[in-house]
């Protein structure tokens, strides 16, 4: 593969919480990730430097943002300040997301 393009399929999954796995992908100034949720899945209340985008692709994500809680599904979007603590849990059926963050997570390299 070339260093512009590659297969979401060959980008190493990590684990980010129980349930839930990532396959980040890097570039200078931005990290995105497709984001895999078990059902039920609990993303544990936390906050981080980076400002956040994100849309579910498939099934159901109910996430909270500061105080604001709403239940998403595909299509949906959300957009997180940096240090707003978040959390979420994914619906019965699971769900996949995509995650964007700047600056990059380098705790996810």
């Amino acid at each position: 593969m070339s260093e512009a393009f590659d297969k979401l399929e060959q980008i190493r999954p990590r684990e980010l919480f129980e349930g839930i796995t990532g396959r980040p992908l890097h570039g200078e100034r931005i990290t995105m990730a497709v984001v895999e949720l078990d059902p039920g899945a609990i993303v544990a209340e936390h906050s981080h430097e980076n400002e956040q985008l994100g849309m579910v692709l498939k099934g159901e994500l109910t996430l909270r943002v500061g105080d604001e809680e709403r239940t998403l599904g595909p299509d949906e979007t959300w957009c997180i300040a940096p240090n707003v603590v978040h959390s979420g849990h994914a619906g019965s059926e699971g769900a996949v997301v995509v995650d964007v963050f700047s600056p990059p997570r380098s705790d996810w390299d």
